[in-house]
C-alpha cells in the first residue's frame, strides 16, 4: 500500500494552526520522545487541565499527535508520519525559495555594475 504523502489544503491549515502556539509546539516536543498522559502534560503548564486538553485536541485534529485511552488515562504521543509529511511540505517551501534566491543571484550577477 502506498501512503499519501501530499497534504491537502485543509491538512496544511490544521498543521500550521496547531503549530502557531508555543504551548502546542511544546506539547508536541514533549511527546516525541515518549508517550505521556494528558494529566502529566497539564502539570507542566500554568493553565487549567481543560485548557491543556483543548491544546491536545487541536494537535490531535491536525493529526500531529495520537491519543489513546488506557484505563482512565488518556495518553498522547507524537505522530511521526504526520510530522514527516509536514517536514516534507516545509522542505518544498524551502526549495522553492532557495531556487528563487538563486535566480535572483544569477540575475544580479548578469547585471553590469554602474560606475
Amino acid at each position: 500500500m502506498v501512503a499519501q504523502f501530499e497534504l491537502s489544503e485543509t491538512e496544511i491549515d490544521r498543521v500550521f494552526h496547531a503549530l502557531a502556539t508555543s504551548t502546542r509546539r511544546d506539547i508536541l516536543r514533549r511527546t516525541i520522545d515518549r508517550e505521556q498522559s494528558v494529566s502529566a502534560l497539564a502539570r507542566e503548564y500554568d493553565m487549567s487541565f481543560a485548557a491543556v486538553q483543548k491544546h491536545v485536541a487541536v494537535l490531535e485534529e491536525a493529526r500531529l499527535i495520537i491519543k489513546r485511552a488506557e484505563g482512565r488515562e488518556r495518553l498522547v504521543r507524537a505522530n511521526p508520519d504526520m510530522i514527516a509529511r509536514a517536514r516534507a511540505l516545509l522542505a518544498r517551501y524551502e526549495d522553492l525559495w532557495r531556487a528563487r534566491i538563486a535566480r535572483l543571484d544569477d540575475l544580479l550577477a548578469e547585471t553590469p555594475a554602474e560606475n
